[in-house]
C-alpha cells in the first residue's frame, strides 16, 4: 500500500469512527496537514464516500463562515449483522452511520442441530436485504455473533461446555458456503462492544468494557482501541465466575458461577417460584418499575452480585467505561445504581475515580449492530480502493 492510498484509508478511518468531524479536528487526530486532509476530503466526496454539511450554530459558536461537519456517506457500503441468540436469531441490514435498514427475528433453538439454525440466519439475511432494498453486491460481508466464546485461531466454537451440539461444527465455512459473502464471527459480549465502541456508548473511548446481562453474562473488551478476546477467545467469561457456594451445576460444568446467581433468566425464575407464577424478564423489569418491593430487590441483589464481580475487572483492566447492555439492562438506574455501588465497594479508589458506569445506547440491537460493525470497520479499506 503507497503512501497515497494509506493517508486515504486514515482518513476515512478516522471519519468513521469520529462520525460529523471537522476538517481541522481530521488534522489534530490525523497529524496530516490541513492541505492534505482538504484534498482527500474533495476526492472522497467527488467519488460519493463522503458528505458535508454546515456546522448548526447549536452545535458551537460560529465565527465567519460555518465549518464542514464531515461523515461517510450512509449508502457508500453496507453490512448484514446477524445475532444467533439461544431462542431468538436476529438479522439486520446496516449502513455506514450505524442505521438499522431492516431487521428480521425468527425463533430458534440453539441447541438443536446447527444447520437448521445456519439455513434460518441465512433466509433470514437473505430477507433483510430484500426488505432494505439493498442489492447484495453493495454488501460487505455477514459478521455474525452467538452465545458462545469463539477460538479465534480456528474459527470453531469452544462446543464441549457451552454448545455440545455445535461441536466439531465451522460456522465460518458454513455460512460463507450458504451466502456466498465475507463472514467475520465473534461471541455476542463481543459484538455488543464492537457495536458499541463504533456507534454507541465507546465511541470515541479506548478502553472500555461491555457486560452483556441476559439468560448468560459475558465481557467484550475493548483495550487500547481495539477488541480483545484473549488467545482462545476466552476472555470476559465473567459469568463462570466462582461467585457462590452452590450444588447447581453451571451449562460450563463448574459449581457457583455468576450466571447461577445473576443471570436474567435465573432472576426471573427465582422471583417466579417466591410468586407462584411465572414472570417473564421484561414483566420483572416492568413490576420493579411501578414500585413492587420484590421484583426491585431481584433486579438489586443480580445488581450487587454482578458488581463485586466486576470491581476485579476494573481494578485488572482500568477501564474508561463500563456500559451494560442486555436484557437486565432495560431496568436501568433500579440496575445501575447498585452496580456502581458494589464496583466503588469492591474496586481500589483510583481505578472507581476515573471509570463511568453506564447503560449502552444501542440497547437490544447492540450485538446486531455490532455484528455488522465487525464488517463494516473494513470500510476504509474497500472505499479507499474506489478513489
Amino acid at each position: 500500500m503507497d503512501e497515497r492510498v494509506r493517508t486515504r484509508v486514515r482518513l476515512l478511518d478516522a471519519v468513521l469512527r469520529h462520525p460529523e468531524c471537522s476538517r481541522a479536528e481530521l488534522v489534530s487526530v490525523l497529524g496530516l496537514s490541513r492541505q492534505t486532509v482538504t484534498n482527500v476530503v474533495a476526492e472522497a466526496e467527488e467519488a460519493g464516500l463522503v458528505v458535508q454539511r454546515p456546522q448548526l450554530e447549536s452545535e458551537g459558536p460560529l465565527i465567519g463562515r460555518p465549518p464542514l461537519r464531515i461523515s461517510l456517506a450512509p449508502d457508500a457500503a453496507f453490512a448484514i449483522g446477524l445475532d444467533i441468540g439461544r431462542d431468538q436469531v436476529r438479522s439486520a441490514v446496516c449502513d455506514l452511520q450505524g442505521r438499522v435498514l431492516s431487521l428480521q427475528a425468527e425463533p430458534t433453538d440453539l441447541t438443536a442441530l446447527p444447520f437448521e439454525t445456519f439455513d434460518r440466519a441465512c433466509e433470514l439475511a437473505h430477507a433483510a436485504l430484500r426488505d432494505a432494498d439493498v442489492p447484495a453486491a453493495r454488501v460487505m460481508g455477514v459478521g455474525v455473533g452467538l452465545p458462545a466464546p469463539i477460538d479465534a485461531r480456528t474459527g470453531t466454537v469452544h462446543a464441549r461446555d457451552f454448545l455440545p451440539a455445535w461441536r466439531g461444527i465451522q460456522p465460518v465455512a458454513e455460512l460463507r458456503k450458504r451466502l456466498q459473502m465475507s463472514i467475520r464471527l465473534t461471541n455476542d459480549a463481543n459484538a455488543g462492544a464492537v457495536g458499541e465502541r463504533l456507534f454507541g456508548a465507546a465511541r470515541r473511548i479506548s478502553d472500555a468494557l461491555y457486560i452483556r446481562l441476559s439468560a448468560g453474562i459475558g465481557v467484550g473488551l475493548i483495550l487500547d482501541g481495539l477488541p480483545y478476546a484473549g488467545v482462545a477467545g476466552i476472555a470476559g467469561e465473567l459469568g463462570h465466575t466462582r461467585v457462590a457456594e452452590t450444588d447447581h451445576i453451571c451449562r460450563c460444568g463448574n459449581r457457583g458461577c455468576l450466571e447461577l446467581v445473576a443471570s436474567s433468566v435465573v432472576v426471573a425464575e427465582r422471583f417466579s417460584r417466591s410468586h407462584g407464577e411465572r414472570v417473564s424478564v421484561t414483566e420483572l423489569i416492568e413490576l420493579a418499575r411501578v414500585g413492587d418491593r420484590s421484583a426491585r430487590r431481584a433486579i438489586i441483589d443480580a445488581a450487587d452480585a454482578v458488581g463485586r464481580t466486576l470491581a476485579g475487572a476494573v481494578n485488572l483492566l482500568n477501564p474508561q467505561r463500563v456500559i451494560v447492555g442486555g436484557d437486565l439492562a432495560a431496568a436501568g438506574d433500579i440496575l445501575i445504581e447498585p452496580l456502581r455501588s458494589a464496583v466503588a465497594r469492591g474496586a481500589v479508589a483510583p481505578a472507581v475515580d476515573t471509570v463511568e458506569i453506564v447503560v449502552g445506547e444501542l440497547g437490544e440491537r447492540a450485538e446486531v449492530l455490532g455484528a455488522a460493525a465487525m464488517q463494516l470497520e473494513r470500510a476504509p479499506a474497500v472505499l479507499a480502493a474506489r478513489m
